[in-house]
């Protein structure tokens, strides 16, 4: 679990380390424009949307332990190498490369810790996992802060050492990885490690409490591929589908103030060091109310509940910055745009959600990967809503944000009779069979997974 943290911090090293460049004339350097920057944005998400299934299916085969840290090696070259960036080629051609060797990364990880954990530990695990990402960004607020101030240092802008040093970092640890991810809680043995991690006796103990929770995962190892019909049956899971839906325009409302953070304090006359350390307070609420709404959809054991809060979150705040004009108070447009930033990340609960219930691990093999194509569509979507033509307020951004907020908050009612409806019908069904009857289904049944009357959706 500390060496999935370590990793997913070096990924967001790489993979948001471009909002802290746009605090140093990132885009005026290279002769770009906003429009460029959001295409640029697209082009990443379009090529990790992309990368998500196929990854999925490579780290089947050969499996996560040695998969993701040639992922990591890989990605981490490309992103040393923006420190040779010289325009808007380059650029576009970086962050194609970017999406499509960082996009299988997040459901690569969320299959292995599955791995090791029981479906009601895995919230919570997920959570700690995403906190990572906030507390990279944090740690590269200041960082940046330190680096950008290398601006002149042999005639190079203080950009590009920032895209040197943490893709090196980045590098250090993939090659680490190899040495840090044993394939599975029976396989931590190694000629540098010749006692492993646990004893026999651990070893059985975590087998079966996994076991126990969950007896789909006895079904595959994790050198199993997958072939065309169980993709095909994952994909047309109908059941799953309003989660995806979920995915595709949850976090869309926040995202572009969000994404926009940097550039816009710039735009209100702050400098590059104010604008590095004006971000930080953001990040410290998200981690926060992250942790806090994993926690709170296990007590109330709710996930509507824990998930639907975001919406209401986002929908006020939007409403306010819709509001403001030229004479609005810089602090009072910080505060605002920070609070939206800020945001209850939930993305980590929709992900535990979706794959508790997949049930299997076929269908949650899948489902983790197509779930997290929605969520990258959600931000080419979101890549497209502040155009330029609508700056520096984005008004018209603004308002359509408003709008998408309402619809959410109408999908997670939907989807919540949606399960509860399944789980009546399948109760009903259920109770009305004998003892007998339900023990001879239960030996019998050709049902698998999530199809079985004796399963009940979470919600």
């Amino acid at each position: 679990m500390i060496w999935t943290f370590i990793m997913f911090f070096s990924l967001e090293l790489d993979r948001s380390n471009i909002s802290q460049a746009n605090a140093d004339n990132f885009l005026n350097d290279l002769h770009l424009t906003t429009n460029d920057f959001n295409l640029g944005n697209i082009l990443f998400r379009l090529s990790f949307l992309c990368a998500e299934l196929p990854s999925q299916l490579v780290s089947k085969r050969v499996g996560p332990d040695v998969w993701i840290p040639c992922q990591m090696i890989l990605w981490s070259i490309v992103s040393l190498s923006q420190f040779w960036l010289n325009g808007k080629g380059s650029f576009l051609a970086c962050r194609c490369l970017l999406g499509f060797l960082q996009g299988g990364f997040i459901p690569d990880v969320v299959l292995y810790l599955s791995y090791f954990y029981t479906k009601n530990e895995l919230p919570i695990r997920l959570a700690f996992f995403w906190v990572s990402n906030y507390t990279s960004d944090m740690v590269s607020a200041f960082v940046a802060t330190g680096i950008l101030s290398l601006r002149g240092v042999h005639g190079e802008a203080g950009w590009r050492y920032l895209f040197l040093i943490e893709g090196g970092i980045t590098l250090l640890v993939g090659l680490l990885s190899f040495i840090m991810m044993p394939p599975g809680p029976t396989q931590t043995k190694a000629w540098f490690r010749p006692k492993g991690w646990f004893t026999e006796r651990e070893e059985i103990i975590m087998v079966n409490r996994v076991l126990r929770d969950d007896p789909s995962k006895s079904d595959m190892h994790n050198r199993e591929g997958l072939n065309v019909k169980m993709i095909w049956e994952a994909l047309k899971d109908w059941r799953l589908w309003p989660l995806y839906a979920l995915g595709l325009t949850h976090m869309v409302p926040v995202i572009p103030p969000q994404t926009y953070l940097t550039l816009s304090l710039r735009n209100l006359g702050f400098t590059t060091t104010q604008t590095s350390l004006l971000s930080i307070p953001s990040l410290f609420m998200g981690m926060s109310l992250l942790l806090v709404m994993a926690f709170v959809s296990e007590i109330i054991n709710s996930r509507i509940a824990a998930t639907l809060v975001l919406q209401f979150w986002a929908l006020p705040l939007l409403i306010a910055l819709f509001t403001f004009n030229q004479t609005t108070s810089q602090w009072a447009y910080f505060a605002v745009v920070s609070l939206i930033a800020g945001y209850p990340y939930v993305h980590p609960i929709q992900v535990a959600w979706a794959s508790r219930n997949s049930y299997s691990v076929r269908t949650r093999t899948i489902s983790a990967s197509v779930y997290n194509m929605f969520v990258q569509a959600a931000n080419i979507i979101a890549a497209n809503i502040y155009r330029a033509d609508d700056k520096p307020l984005y008004k018209r951004g603004n308002k359509d944000l408003i709008a998408i907020c309402c619809m959410n908050i109408s999908l997670y009612i939907g989807t919540y009779f949606f399960y509860r409806t399944l789980n009546a019908r399948r109760e009903k069904i259920w109770t009305s069979m004998s003892s007998k009857e339900q023990q001879e289904y239960l030996e019998t049944t050709a049902d698998d997974g999530n199809k079985r009357l004796d399963f009940r959706f979470a919600y």
